[in-house]
């Protein structure tokens, strides 16, 4: 059968050969398969990641999709976008993408999705059900493929992309499926365009496929300084999550990214809303509504804010972890190559630095994400208790994914982890001494319950 643990709250993900097999993707297919036809659908367009366990895999799902008679168009080895891209394009009902995103290279997943929207949390349940329950629609699908989506990819985003000048950049494509798509973009873009680690290779053998992590973004660092180069992108594994070092070499948060691009996108569109999730600075809230946005705080998870973007039409939204959303001018998915181009496009606009643009901000003293280990069966448990006594205590309390505790100087998060068996914690206040205490404030309440 299939391990109910590799189906995590956005996607199936697991290490292979433990957790995930071949068996286990002709499963997934006839259970997506069985899934879609018994919404009157019939169409996926399927895409894998550069893993080298992925191409054996996606043959193993495709002969359990066909068997439910869905027809499966092969879109080949592209970056997750990509696939987002062609479900818009060759207007398909759904799509998979064999990926393990920004996880090592023993791991691989699946990301399935009902149009553009993502196939998660119940309704990614439902599929799991009807594999235990071996409950699958019979058929005989066709299989087909199709090799112009990459170069209609690119050129869909050339065509929407404006630069008032060309712009020296460096991109650090982790080794991962960004590396094919954004240096080509930006070439023919006019952009000077230094390449690192831009070929695909599943061992990541330069550094880990995670540019929200500093360490893994050093290298680009320190080559964005030596060239004298204006700012520096780098890309995950799958290339939906974007990471930018400034021409200082300086890493900027998911947050500052966002800042930078609401600014740009609340110049043309005044009034609109903005969504980021939990984990984002005050900063950014405070210029939002500065800036003539409206600013909405919500639930951490790239398919949460895709729904809600949809359902209350907003059309920018991220997250800290990296992933940007733009249904102005764009399709509303996240795309870290897209991203990184309309990044490109602002630095054109100016001859300013990188590294001034946020500087008229407070400074505010911050961690980054933090990880505390608990157990998936407790994790929720741990985060419920803690808000609890924080709200008893007359605290201010956003519970709207975990617990968002504000102060008059600062504030503090705890949530627990839809991927991980960890709690996940931030904190920033107006001094590194009070982000200290209100960090140890909080953990201190975690530590009783943990």
């Amino acid at each position: 059968m299939i391990k109910a643990q590799v189906f995590r709250q956005y996607d199936i993900r697991g290490i292979v050969g433990e957790e995930l097999n071949e068996e286990s993707y002709y499963l997934i297919g006839k259970g997506f398969g069985s899934y879609l036809r018994r919404k009157g659908l019939s169409t996926i367009a399927l895409g894998g990641d550069a893993r080298l366990t992925t191409p054996d895999l996606k043959a193993a799902f495709v002969k359990g999709a066909l068997e439910t008679g869905c027809d499966v168009t092969d879109i080949g080895i592209v970056a997750t976008p990509v696939l987002y891209f062609s479900i818009w394009k060759l207007k398909m009902d759904g799509g998979a993408m064999i990926t393990a995103s920004h996880n090592p290279s023993q791991y691989n997943g699946c990301k399935l999705n009902l149009g553009l929207g993502s196939v998660y949390a119940e309704e990614l349940q439902k599929v799991l059900r009807i594999i235990q329950a071996e409950d699958f629609v019979t058929g005989e699908g066709h299989y087909s493929k199709d090799d112009t989506i990459n170069d209609a990819y690119i050129e869909y985003i050339i065509q929407n992309i404006h630069l008032e000048r060309p712009v020296k950049v460096i991109v650090d494509g982790g080794n991962g499926m960004g590396g094919p798509y954004l240096p080509e973009i930006l070439l023919r873009l006019g952009c000077e365009v230094i390449e690192m680690y831009c070929d695909p290779d599943g061992n990541f053998p330069n550094h880990h496929p995670d540019p929200t992590v500093e360490k893994n973004m050093t290298d680009l660092s320190r080559a964005v300084v030596a060239a004298e180069y204006e700012l520096g992108i780098g890309l995950d594994g799958d290339a939906d999550r974007i990471g930018v070092v400034d021409e200082k070499g300086k890493m900027l948060f998911g947050d500052q990214i966002l800042n930078i691009l609401a600014r740009d996108y609340l110049k043309k569109n005044p009034g609109k809303t903005v969504i980021a999730d939990v984990k984002c600075s005050k900063n950014l809230f405070d210029d939002i509504r500065k800036h003539g946005g409206v600013p909405m705080m919500y639930k951490t998870g790239h398919a949460n804010i895709k729904m809600k973007m949809k359902e209350i039409g907003v059309e920018f939204a991220g997250e800290m972890s990296g992933h940007v959303f733009m249904a102005d001018r764009y399709l509303g998915f996240d795309d870290a190559i897209y991203a990184g181009c309309r990044m490109i496009e602002i630095v054109s606009q100016t001859d300013a630095p990188v590294s001034t643009y946020l500087a008229d901000q407070p400074k505010m003293y911050n961690t980054p994400e933090l990880h505390i280990k608990c157990a998936d069966e407790r994790k929720f448990d741990v985060v419920a208790k803690v808000c609890a006594e924080f709200k008893a205590e007359g605290y201010d309390v956003n519970d709207i994914d975990g617990a968002r505790i504000t102060f008059s100087d600062g504030w503090g998060l705890v949530r627990a982890s839809n991927t991980t068996p960890v709690l996940v914690t931030r904190y920033e206040a107006e001094s590194e001494a009070r982000m200290n205490e209100i960090r140890e404030l909080i953990e201190g309440k975690i530590d009783k319950y943990i």
